[in-house]
């Protein structure tokens, strides 16, 4: 802690051996990076530059895209800049802003999911209302509410987290998520519910919704035809195993904070970075591979001379 500034400084506790390893991880990291920046940056372009992309489910797609490079953009320059430092550390209030990126797109995440679920539920339970219902303007509203609700919901967890007293100045991590908790002298009753209700708010009622939405959209389709099975088999089971995806690496997140101390620093590392690792990259891959639209657009981007 820098007195004569008033600025509070952290260490990152959870890096293993980076002196010894400095350039091997920033190559790693950095390459998972610009993969990241590429790979959802080409399919947020093909959603862009081809109009019968312009529909709300590739609209979605593309927000959520964008979302994950913004979720990675929260860690990774930092992350790689301490690569390189000869001392990991970060000021209190950077990471307070950092923890506050962390989860509010995370919850957007949730939100857009629940966004999504929604889009299918009309368009094949309510085929003949889909165009009214998933206007311009409704696709705008689920849009902006995805973004700013969890943003806004967790200024006020944030703002009192810089008034707490801290007694610790290292994290046991090498990102600020909620082991930032872990420093305060003491956490309060009052702050374990109001985070209990914002979790509930951005990712507990929109996975709730997206199971309900999503079981009878297959109710409906098992009773209806082929056609129709064909269409949600097609549309929704991407969108499912994103959602299965997040959620796990969320629970994750939970559980080794904390559990934190019964596991070994280098597995710590390791299970700390599955969040910004995967889910980033599966995003894009899942989408390019599995609807079919913007694969054959992917295939006329890169294999333009295979494609008649």
């Amino acid at each position: 802690m820098d007195d004569t500034l008033n600025v509070t400084y952290l260490t990152f506790g959870g890096h293993v051996d980076v002196d010894r390893y400095r350039y091997v991880y920033f190559v790693i990291m950095f390459t998972i990076y610009i993969l990241i920046i590429c790979s959802n940056s080409v399919i947020v372009y093909l959603i862009w530059v081809h109009p019968n992309l312009h529909e709300p489910m590739y609209i979605f797609i593309a927000a959520l895209l964008i979302n994950s490079v913004l979720f990675s953009t929260t860690i990774y320059p930092k992350l790689l800049i301490d690569f390189l430092s000869d001392k990991q550390i970060i000021t209190y209030q950077a990471c307070l802003v950092q923890f506050h990126m962390f989860y509010s797109l995370g919850g957007s995440e949730f939100l857009l999911l629940a966004a999504m679920a929604y889009d299918r539920y009309v368009s094949i339970c309510k085929p003949l209302q889909y165009p009214t219902i998933m206007s311009k303007t409704t696709v705008s509203i689920f849009l902006v509410s995805a973004w700013l609700l969890p943003a806004c919901q967790l200024v006020l967890p944030t703002a009192m987290s810089a008034k707490e007293k801290l007694c610790r100045f290292i994290l046991n991590g090498v990102f600020c998520n909620n082991t930032i908790y872990k420093l305060q002298c003491v956490i309060s009753q009052a702050r374990f519910v109001r985070d209990m209700v914002i979790l509930l708010n951005v990712a507990l009622v929109p996975v709730l919704f997206m199971l309900f939405t999503y079981t009878r959209i297959f109710v409906i389709s098992y009773r209806s035809s082929k056609e129709v099975r064909k269409k949600a088999a097609q549309t929704c089971l991407p969108h499912l195993i994103v959602l299965i995806n997040f959620s796990c690496l969320c629970a994750y997140d939970v559980i080794v904070v904390g559990l934190e101390a019964d596991f070994p620093k280098t597995v710590r590392l390791i299970m700390a970075l599955q969040i910004i690792l995967y889910h980033p990259l599966f995003n894009p891959i899942m989408y390019g591979l599995k609807m079919k639209e913007i694969h054959k657009h992917l295939k006329r981007l890169f294999f333009p001379a295979r494609i008649k």
